[in-house]
């Protein structure tokens, strides 16, 4: 949610802002903003009037009654029940209107940064870094799925029959990758100084319209059917949450904190559900890193966070690429955001395996998350990064790491976490 006075003083940047997003269906939403917060401040300037006026009789109610002075008082006493009658009827105009005004707030999106390229929709992202050398081998790299069957490491079909469509059981060694994986994405972040975490996996509705857009929540959460709460689609969520409604003091920030959690998500949309492979699911598990940090030091978090994960994915030796998301793809609380996508050399393209974003103080303004400073109490900004997501880290690691004899290479810095194995082989032909 951006600040009000932006509106207020210069709604033409944010209508030019919505434009540069493609969504000029909101322009209208502007001025009807600007409509409803005239309204409201006219009202609540009636209303302190009025409370002004009352603070005035009921002290004169208390000389007259001191001089008894009766009937005069009594007439003093129902000029104060008209008055609160009246009070009653504004005060509530004031709070449907102001509701209605938040949540034409909500709907506005964030100011995107001048170094986001325009763009409608995913398909105008613009590269920035690749990293690392995408190989193709002399070898059919196979579909994930055969891949993981031939480990005997994948079940869908009994998964479809507990869960559904979406879901799967993984076992033996690629359950222990999987693992392992997240294992080591916790002591990587760990050693760049961030603080472990493992949140609730359930949060109220208020946290979850605090964090993402109506559109978003929409799309991708499961709510708890009777229950105030939603099962969270990353701990992002769970992890900002946490500062709602709080003054932190200047002098803590940044706060740097990485979290595991599992990850369940509607995937409602045109891509639908993978029937085979396990790209796209409902139930996923993830390590994330958070840092609440000042405005001034915001954008240079970003550049050290989205390089972290870099970072993590080739000390696993896969080759990665940062892809900058352009205005249209961008979610309408994000200032800026760039994926990080790896190297499938069976696709011989990449894909995207996470996300990082910078949203300002939207998230801030929407959670009450404030800092204190020696100008005042001031917004946060906040940042999130995926350090890995898997299954879909998984699929990397398998095709990038695969042989040619069907066996599976494990880079240096997992093989603490694999058992000290370098390398592990097929249980079916």
């Amino acid at each position: 949610m951006i600040d009000i006075n932006l509106i207020r003083n210069n709604p033409e940047l944010v209508k030019e802002n919505i434009k540069k997003k493609f969504q000029d269906h909101k322009l209208p939403l502007v001025d009807k903003i600007l409509d409803l917060d005239a309204k409201v401040r006219d009202l609540r300037t009636e209303c302190d009037n009025l409370r002004a006026t009352r603070n005035l009789i009921s002290n004169e109610i208390g000389s007259l009654m001191k001089n008894k002075l009766i009937d005069e008082a009594n007439a003093k006493k129902q000029q104060v029940i008209d008055i609160n009658s009246h009070l009653s009827e504004l005060e509530e105009k004031e709070n449907e209107l102001s509701a209605e005004l938040r949540k034409n707030m909500l709907t506005i999106p964030n100011i995107i940064d001048p170094s986001v390229p325009i763009g409608k929709d995913d398909s105008e992202n613009v590269e920035n870094e690749r990293f690392g050398e995408p190989i193709v081998p002399d070898f059919e790299i196979p579909y994930h799925a055969d891949i993981l069957a031939s480990f005997d490491g994948v079940d869908k079909v009994s998964a479809s029959r507990t869960s559904g469509n979406g879901f799967y059981y993984l076992k033996g060694d690629m359950a222990r990758i999987h693992s392992a994986m997240l294992s080591y994405a916790r002591d990587f972040m760990i050693d760049k100084g961030f603080t472990y975490y493992i949140p609730p996996f359930m949060i109220r509705g208020d946290v979850v319209n605090g964090v993402m857009s109506f559109e978003e929540m929409d799309a991708m959460m499961y709510k708890i059917e009777g229950e105030d709460l939603y099962l969270i689609g990353t701990s992002e969520h769970s992890m900002i949450g946490k500062f709602k409604e709080q003054i932190l003091q200047e002098s803590e920030l940044p706060i740097t904190l990485t979290s595991y959690s599992p990850c369940f998500r509607k995937e409602v949309g045109a891509h639908g559900i993978e029937e085979r492979g396990l790209y796209r699911v409902h139930q996923f598990e993830k390590q994330e890193m958070i840092v609440i940090s000042t405005p001034a030091e915001s954008m240079d978090w970003y550049n050290k966070m989205w390089r972290f994960t870099v970072d993590f994915f080739r000390s696993l030796d896969i080759p990665v690429r940062t892809l900058e998301c352009c205005s249209g793809d961008l979610a309408d609380l994000k200032v800026k955001s760039c994926d990080i996508e790896a190297w499938s050399p069976r696709q011989k393209k990449y894909f995207e395996v996470g996300s990082c974003s910078i949203l300002g103080d939207a998230q801030a303004r929407r959670l009450g998350i404030r800092m204190k400073t020696s100008e005042g109490n001031q917004f946060v900004h906040t940042l999130n990064n995926t350090v890995l997501a898997t299954p879909r880290g998984l699929i990397a690691f398998i095709e990038n790491n695969l042989q040619k004899d069907g066996s599976i290479k494990i880079p240096k810095a997992l093989q603490p976490y694999m058992g000290g194995k370098s390398v592990i082989t097929p249980n079916t032909k």
